[in-house]
């Protein structure tokens, strides 16, 4: 099973206390350590469920527009964006027990990243776009400009980007991932075709979310 990229950085030092417990198990017949021992080792079995990074079948095909994450479309909102012009926004929720690696959703180049910390709000309320720690990312193409938004929540409280300003991308590449539950909004002109709703469990990379018109 393939581990997403800063997995290993959590999982490891778990690993190691798990380790230390069965060690410590088998000299001392302490109910406190195999309870500790059974407690590490669940949360070890979570941590590599929740850090699985599985591969995708990208589409393939002109103007194809792929979800950036993995859950489920909560808002499909018109909004004016000075990057996007008129625009739609689609938000994605994604729960403790969806795949958190985030992809692109079309090839072209990141004109900029911006960081913003802020509130660790529950990630599916509205507003939360405007009043939580995020990450945004710009990327134009020849014939398309979007927007696709990190947003911490409650339990997620970091972001991480693997990309940054100037650097080409291509549909179903990895660029990032939220740590433990939190939303990803992208933001496309109004000009393209929409393919999901509200209610619809969508896939990084694999989804097709829109169609260039």
């Amino acid at each position: 099973m393939r581990i997403a990229r800063n997995g290993m950085k959590v999982i490891f030092p778990v690993f190691l206390v798990s380790f230390l417990m069965v060690i410590l198990s088998v000299y001392f017949r302490s109910t406190v350590i195999v309870a500790l021992f059974w407690f590490f080792l669940i949360l070890l079995g979570f941590l590599i469920y929740f850090f699985r990074d599985p591969e995708r079948i990208i589409p393939e095909g002109e103007g194809i527009i792929v979800s950036p994450a993995d859950g489920k479309v909560m808002a499909v909102e018109s909004l004016k964006s000075s990057f996007c012009g008129d625009s739609v926004r689609v938000s994605i929720f994604m729960s403790l027990f969806n795949v958190h690696v985030n992809r692109v959703p079309y090839s072209g180049v990141v004109e900029n990243v911006e960081y913003r910390p802020g509130q660790f709000r529950p990630a599916y309320r509205g507003g939360v776009e405007k009043t939580n720690e995020s990450n945004t990312i710009y990327i134009e193409s020849g014939e398309l400009k979007l927007i696709v938004k990190q947003i911490a929540g409650v339990i997620a409280r970091r972001i991480v980007s693997y990309v940054g300003k100037g650097d080409r991308v291509v549909r179903g590449q990895r660029f990032g991932m939220i740590m433990f539950g939190s939303r990803v909004d992208l933001i496309l002109p109004s000009r393209v075709k929409l393919r999901v709703g509200v209610g619809q469990k969508v896939k990084a990379g694999e989804t097709i979310v829109g169609e260039i018109d």
